[in-house]
């Protein structure tokens, strides 16, 4: 069975292939992690728009990583979201 982890948007727990993981790198470097294994601190959003939608408004990211996460990363993953699904 595959581990489960919780969205950052809608705040369920849900299987970790059906999630979006992004992964804080060094200091202040935030990428979207489609392989699930970059190193660093991850947090994961649902591959609904929604949800991507509630983690940017709540600045759920931002929480997650303690540290300011900027537009283009917000952008690449509603372009990510939009990718999965459909």
């Amino acid at each position: 069975m595959d581990s489960e982890r919780m969205c950052v948007g809608c705040r369920k727990m849900k299987p970790k292939n059906g999630l979006i993981r992004l992964v804080k790198k060094d200091k202040n470097t935030i990428e979207i992690d489609l392989t699930y294994k970059s190193q660093g601190r991850g947090a994961y959003v649902c591959r609904d728009p929604k949800c991507a939608a509630a983690a940017r408004k709540a600045r759920a990211f931002e929480r997650s990583f303690s540290c300011r996460v900027g537009a283009d990363v917000y952008d690449e993953l509603e372009a990510a979201v939009a990718d999965a699904e459909g």
